[in-house]
C-alpha cells in the first residue's frame, strides 16, 4: 500500500522487463503479482510528473496486465470505455518513457487513440461507447473469418448509459464472441447514481452465489461469471481465460477498488479521480476562482429566490460544482448518471410542468442530447435554460472533450438565445438574464479561472444588446467570449474599435450596421469553432443585408486541435495577441 507519491522514479526491475505486451507474455505467471505492484509505482510516479487521471488506472492493474497477458494483442481487439482508466495500458504498450508527459502538447493522449499506437483499438473520451465499437468488431471478425478475440472494458458509472444497453440488447441477436467485462468500483467521476448502481449495490451485498445479478445480464442473452475480485490473480486469470474460450456474449463481473493500492485514492475516490502534478518546491496552489465557481453559487443564490428552480446533471456534480446546490437543496437536484438525452427530456418534460429546469452540461456532452434539444425542447418551444460548461478549447483533455460546436449548434434553434460571457460578472448577470427569459437560452462558459469573484447584485441584460469597450478607427473587432482581454490588448495597442457582443444569437444588428459604415474591416473573435459560428452569423447578417465591410473571421480552424495547455492551443488557433494581430496586419495587406 502507497500512502504518498513518490517524486523520484522507482526502482521497477520486472517491468523493464514488460515495456511491450509481448515480452509481459514471456513473464511467468507467477511473476505477475510484482509486475503490478512496480506498475502501481510508476503509474504513482508518472502521474505526480504530469498530472492527469489517477483512480481509475490504480483500480484496473490487475485487470490491464491479466488481459495483455492472456490476450494476443494488438491481433485480439480491447476496448477501453471512457479511458480514464488506461494509463497501465498505455505503460504496458511502448509508451511508458513517454507518460510523465501526457496531456502535454507532443506527450501521449490522456486516452485511447488510434493513432497514437496499434494496442489503441478504439479512440474514446466519451463514455459508454465500447460495448457498441467491440460488438463492431466482434461482428467485422466474424464476416472476415477471423478468429480474435473481441474485449470491451466497462465501468459500471458508463453502464448507466442507455447506449451501454442498446449494444447489449443488438448483441444477443448477433451471437458475436463479444465479452464485456464490467468493472464494478460503485464510481464513475463521482459516486454512482439511479437504479442500476443501486441494483448492483444491493445485490453485492445480498448474493451468496452470483444468481441475482446474473439474472439482469442473462435476460438479454448474455452468459453471466462474476462477480469476482479484480485485484486477485488467482481468480482473475483462470476465470479470463474460461470466459475467453466461450463462444457467443459473454459478461464477466469484476469487483474492484478505484485508487487501488493508494491509500488516499482509495479514502477519497472523487478527489484523486486526477490530480495536478506535484510541485517539486512545495509551493502551495493558490487557488482560482473558475467560471464553474460562479456558476456554482449563482444557482444556489437563484435557488434561494425561486423555488420553481431545478438543477439536472448528467453525473457531473463535482465538474459542474452543482456540490453545494445538491446539499442545499437536495430535493432539486437530480444527477440522472451518464444519461445526457434524458437529462434534456427530463428537462422539458419539467418544464411542461411550470418547473425551471436548469441543465448544466458541458459542451462535449451537449453534442449527445442534440435530438432532444431540438424534438423535445425547441420544437414546444419549452422554458429551460443551459449552463454550458467547458465551452471552447479545454487544454490537456483534447478534441474528445473541445466545446467547439455548441454555437453552431445552437444557433440553427429558432428564438433560442445564446450568451457569451467575457468574466465573471458577465455570467453571473447572464445566467440571470438567460433564466428570467421565458424559451430556450443558453450561457456557454470556458474551463479555468474567471479572474474574480462576481459581486452579488445580478443584472438583466437587454437581449441581443453588445457592449462598447473602446472607440478606434480602421478595424472594428466583436468578441464573443472569454478572450476579450485578449482581444483588448490587440485593440489598445492598435488604435482599434472593440465592442464585446455578449450575444451570439440574437446579433446586435444595430452595432454591426453602425460599425460597417464607419470602419474599413470588422474581426470577429471566438472560442469556437468558424464553421458555423457567431463569426459566420455576422457573415451571414452581412451578406443578407448587402453590407460591403470586409470581414476577418478568427476562431478554431477546420481541424481537430490535439491536447496542450489552453494557451497553447489557442496560439495554434492564431487567437493569442500575436497570432491576432498577425492576421489582421495580412489580411489588411492583402484587400
Amino acid at each position: 500500500m502507497f500512502h504518498t507519491i513518490p517524486t523520484e522514479r522507482p526502482a521497477t526491475p520486472l517491468l523493464d522487463q514488460a515495456s511491450t505486451p509481448e515480452q509481459l507474455r514471456a513473464l511467468a505467471q507467477e511473476q505477475l503479482p510484482q509486475l503490478a505492484q512496480e506498475l502501481r509505482a510508476f503509474l504513482l510516479y508518472s502521474v505526480g510528473q504530469s498530472g492527469g487521471h489517477f483512480g481509475a488506472g490504480l483500480g484496473v492493474i490487475e485487470l490491464t496486465i491479466a488481459l495483455h497477458f492472456l490476450l494476443n494483442t494488438p491481433e485480439d481487439n480491447l476496448v477501453w470505455d471512457v479511458g480514464h482508466q488506461c494509463y497501465p495500458h498505455k505503460i504496458l504498450t511502448g509508451r511508458r518513457d513517454l507518460m510523465p508527459k501526457i496531456r502535454q502538447k507532443e506527450g501521449p493522449s490522456p486516452f485511447p487513440k488510434r493513432s497514437e499506437s496499434i494496442y489503441d483499438d478504439f479512440g474514446v473520451g466519451h463514455s459508454s461507447t465500447s460495448i457498441s465499437a467491440a460488438l463492431g468488431m466482434a461482428i467485422a471478425n466474424k464476416l472476415r473469418e477471423e478468429k480474435h478475440k473481441t474485449v470491451a472494458v466497462i465501468g459500471d458509472g458508463a453502464m448507466t448509459a442507455g447506449m451501454a444497453f442498446e449494444a447489449l440488447n443488438h448483441a444477443a441477436h448477433t451471437n458475436a464472441n463479444l465479452l464485456v467485462i464490467l468493472n464494478d468500483n460503485d464510481m464513475s467521476i463521482s459516486h454512482n447514481e439511479g437504479g442500476l448502481a443501486t441494483y448492483l449495490a444491493k445485490n453485492l451485498k445480498q448474493r451468496s452465489d452470483g444468481e441475482t445479478t446474473a439474472a439482469l445480464f442473462e435476460a438479454l442473452d448474455f452468459e453471466y461469471s462474476g462477480p469476482i475480485d479484480g485485484h486477485d490473480f488467482s481468480l482473475l486469470l483462470p476465470k479470463l481465460s474460461e470466459v475467453l474460450s466461450k463462444p457467443g456474449p459473454q459478461f464477466l463481473h469484476l469487483i474492484t477498488k478505484k485508487g487501488k493500492g493508494f491509500l488516499p485514492a482509495e479514502n477519497d475516490p472523487v478527489g484523486y479521480h486526477a490530480i495536478t502534478k506535484i510541485n517539486p518546491i512545495h509551493q502551495p496552489e493558490v487557488k482560482k476562482v473558475s467560471y464553474s465557481n460562479i456558476f456554482g453559487r449563482w444557482i444556489c443564490d437563484m435557488a434561494g429566490q425561486d423555488p420553481r428552480l431545478a438543477a439536472i446533471t448528467p453525473a457531473m456534480s463535482e465538474g459542474s460544482d452543482l456540490v453545494e446546490f445538491s446539499q442545499s437543496f437536495p430535493q432539486r437536484y437530480f444527477d440522472v448518471a451518464i444519461a445526457e438525452q434524458h437529462a434534456l427530456t427530463l428537462a422539458a418534460g419539467m418544464a411542461c410542468q411550470q418547473i425551471k429546469p436548469i441543465v448544466a452540461i458541458y459542451s462535449t456532452f451537449l453534442q449527445r442530447a442534440y435530438d432532444q434539444l431540438v424534438h423535445d425542447v425547441s420544437i414546444q418551444e419549452l422554458d429551460l435554460l443551459l449552463a454550458i460548461d467547458r465551452a471552447g478549447l479545454v487544454g490537456e483533455d483534447g478534441a474528445t472533450h473541445s466545446g467547439v460546436l455548441d454555437i453552431t449548434m445552437l444557433r440553427a434553434l429558432p428564438d433560442a438565445v445564446i450568451m457569451t460571457p467575457s468574466s465573471a460578472s458577465e455570467l453571473r448577470n447572464m445566467l440571470y438574464t438567460g433564466y428570467l427569459f421565458d424559451g430556450l437560452a443558453a450561457v456557454r462558459y470556458p474551463r479555468g479561472s474567471a479572474g474574480s469573484h462576481a459581486p452579488e447584485k445580478m443584472e438583466v441584460l437587454k437581449i441581443g444588446r453588445s457592449h462598447a469597450i473602446k472607440s478606434g478607427t480602421n478595424v472594428a473587432i466583436l468578441n464573443f467570449g472569454p478572450l476579450l482581454d485578449t482581444a483588448q490588448a490587440v485593440a489598445e495597442k492598435r488604435g482599434y474599435t472593440l465592442v464585446d457582443m455578449r450575444f451570439a444569437k440574437p446579433l446586435d444588428h444595430q452595432v454591426i450596421n453602425d460599425i460597417s459604415q464607419t470602419h474599413q474591416l470588422i474581426v470577429t473573435i471566438e472560442d469556437h469553432s468558424i464553421i458555423g459560428g457567431a463569426g459566420s452569423a455576422v457573415s451571414e447578417y452581412l451578406h443578407t443585408n448587402k453590407i460591403q465591410t470586409d470581414l476577418l473571421v478568427l476562431g478554431i480552424p477546420d481541424n481537430w486541435i490535439s491536447h496542450a495547455s489552453r494557451s497553447q492551443q489557442l496560439a495554434e488557433c492564431g487567437l493569442d495577441q500575436v497570432g491576432i494581430e498577425g492576421a489582421i496586419k495580412k489580411h489588411l495587406s492583402s484587400s
